[in-house]
């Protein structure tokens, strides 16, 4: 009975202990979670008690006849595609030199990660006046005619400018992954790699990379959930212009609920991105992890 008794007062604990954790994820996801699943199916204007039940209309209408969302989805994978090659590449490069016995290396790696810290809105803002006023000054000393293109007023020059500066913010983040990656690989193996005539090439391709899978997973499934929930540097840059040819799906979101006030419309476009994330970063997390391999 005491053991018994024992056992029933540990659970009785280990509940109280975790019942205010599930109240919290509770009220704070699955809850709303519902909801957006209800106004989903609904046509509501944000205001109005009793939204109007539509059923699957919205997300018919969101699939078969939206060209707004087919443009931006379009957008979201040419960024994203990109996003997530060059934000790897650099990172990878910028990790594999701040490794090496560098003096300034704490310095480098500082200043490479303080635009992380700052936040998208602001490096927005900065960017568009560089683009705007700095580029022109830039023009004006220099006579190159790069600095004379309108960065913010051509469709795929306003997507560079997009890709260029979400790069330069957070490169430096995943470069810190990257690092931490490459310091936690055996230093004898490489050696021992180098003294059998090993080249740095394939070096590199054989030992190196295979062992930093894990960070490559990382970094991946991080750069794939920020480039399909890009909006913050697009609001400050260009407002999804020209012509909406910036718009992401989070930023056509946006508009269709805050601008338009369609929010059962623009919940069921949530519901849409949330099902598609969710299945293609479950896809890329299992794809890395079975390349991965223990030192």
């Amino acid at each position: 009975m005491n053991r018994l008794g024992k056992k029933a007062f540990e659970k009785i604990e280990f509940g109280i202990y975790v019942l205010p954790i599930i109240i919290f994820i509770l009220f704070a996801f699955y809850i709303p979670f519902g909801m957006n699943i209800f106004y989903s199916m609904t046509h509501w204007n944000g205001i109005q008690s009793n939204p109007a039940f539509v059923g699957l209309k919205n997300y018919q209408q969101i699939l078969h006849g939206d060209i707004d969302f087919a443009n931006s989805a379009i957008f979201t994978i040419k960024y994203g595609i990109l996003y997530i090659i060059i934000i790897n590449v650099l990172a990878l490069l910028l990790a594999m030199l701040l490794v090496k016995k560098l003096k300034t290396k704490d310095i480098l790696r500082a200043g490479f990660f303080i635009p992380y810290i700052l936040s998208l809105v602001i490096v927005g803002f900065v960017w568009k006046f560089i683009f705007a006023m700095g580029f022109d000054s830039l023009s004006q000393m220099t006579g190159l005619g790069i600095f004379k293109l309108s960065w913010l007023g051509v469709p795929n020059l306003a997507f560079l400018s997009v890709l260029l500066v979400s790069v330069w913010q957070s490169v430096g983040f995943y470069s810190v992954i990257y690092i931490a990656g490459l310091q936690s690989i055996p230093q004898d193996i490489m050696e021992a790699a180098v003294v059998d005539g090993v080249g740095p090439v394939r070096k590199f391709f054989s030992m190196t990379l295979p062992m930093l899978m894990p960070s490559v997973t990382t970094c991946v499934f991080l750069a794939l959930t920020n480039s399909v929930k890009v909006f913050d540097v697009i609001l400050s840059l260009t407002g999804g212009g020209p012509g909406g040819t910036t718009a992401s799906v989070t930023y056509n979101i946006y508009q269709e609920a805050f601008q338009y006030n369609n929010y059962g419309y623009g919940t069921a476009e949530s519901m849409i991105l949330f099902i598609v994330v969710m299945v293609v970063t479950l896809l890329q997390v299992s794809v890395f992890k079975s390349k991965e391999v223990e030192a």
